[in-house]
């Protein structure tokens, strides 16, 4: 969250207004909202909610920016909940989506040896994967492309450690690093 608070694209455009956090749970976006002056409002929609593929009951253009850190991997459709996230940012708005990178988080092993919920891996966009139940990123943008426009799709690594990779050591445990995928989409309208 610190990369995020130092980066004036979240802090003065894509986290401005009434929010929701998809799934946020005990490290959601409302328990640093005040590194985001733009923030208004951050709803937690988590399990006790409904399902955060569906977003059921949320209306349609009901929040000026989704944001989702961890929780795709975990939905039995994510392309369906992708949609369904689009939905309910209103035109012009922005969503911010992180899921673990398959290589640098699960480090070529499946069933995930950290989370065992996991149900998905992802990459940006490989042409074949170690993984069997591996999903690029593009593709998923390109199933939201008349909706939502992309602003930026980048791996995170920061502070991560090569050096570590394949010790059956996860690195997100520890406080600075990251090996994830974010990307940043606006909503068209």
């Amino acid at each position: 969250m610190l990369r995020r608070a130092h980066d004036a694209r979240f802090a003065t455009r894509y986290f401005r207004g009434n929010g929701i956090d998809v799934g946020g749970g005990y490290d959601s976006l409302a328990l640093c909202q005040e590194l985001f002056p733009a923030i208004t409002r951050v709803f937690v929609y988590d399990r006790e909610h409904g399902d955060a593929q569906v977003l059921a009951n949320v209306p349609d253009g009901g929040f000026d920016f989704l944001y989702s850190s961890h929780c795709l991997e975990h939905l039995h459709d994510p392309a369906e909940a992708l949609a369904n996230w689009v939905r309910v940012v209103r035109p012009g708005g922005h969503l911010v989506v992180a899921v673990p990178d398959e290589d640098l988080y699960e480090q070529g092993h499946w069933p995930s040896a950290f989370n065992p919920d996991h149900r998905w891996t992802f990459t940006l966009c490989k042409t074949r994967s170690w993984s069997p139940v591996s999903l690029n990123l593009l593709d998923l943008v390109r199933g939201v492309a008349d909706r939502a426009m992309p602003l930026s799709l980048a791996r995170m690594d920061h502070c991560y450690r090569t050096a570590l990779q394949g010790r059956g050591f996860d690195q997100t445990r520890t406080p600075m690093a990251e090996a994830a995928l974010e990307m940043v989409l606006q909503r068209l309208g």
